[in-house]
């Protein structure tokens, strides 16, 4: 978990640091642009601080699990079926891969969260 935490920490950094070259990855049809980088970046670094501190770990991992089912779909599996050269297809099939491993490690430690609930109470 904690090196999730830090993989999960290090790319919301890089989404603070390089903006610009990330917004090449959010679809056309969401509106906002580089809020939508900005936005993922805090997500990854929240999560990653749930990590570390083993607070909300169950939804913070399921939540983290769902915003990569929604790359995987939206932005990842259209790349590679429309990458138009060799280099752009092993590109979006890397990033598919390490998003969809990275989901499944995500499904792995919230279901073994057992000692946490869903429900934002105090002794979570």
């Amino acid at each position: 978990m904690y090196l999730l935490a830090a993989v999960l920490f290090a790319f919301g950094i890089f989404h603070f640091l390089h903006p610009r070259e990330l917004l090449v990855a959010v679809p056309t049809f969401l509106p906002g642009g580089i809020i939508w980088v900005k936005l993922v970046g805090a997500a990854f670094i929240l999560v990653s601080i749930s990590f570390v501190t083993n607070r909300m770990v169950k939804l913070a991992a399921y939540l983290l699990a769902l915003l990569l089912l929604i790359f995987i779909l939206t932005v990842h599996l259209p790349n590679w079926i429309n990458s138009g050269n060799e280099e752009s297809t092993m590109m979006a099939m890397t990033n598919l891969l390490k998003d969809t491993a990275i989901f499944g490690f995500a499904l792995h430690i919230a279901a073994s969260a057992h000692h946490q609930r869903l429900d934002l109470t105090d002794d979570d």
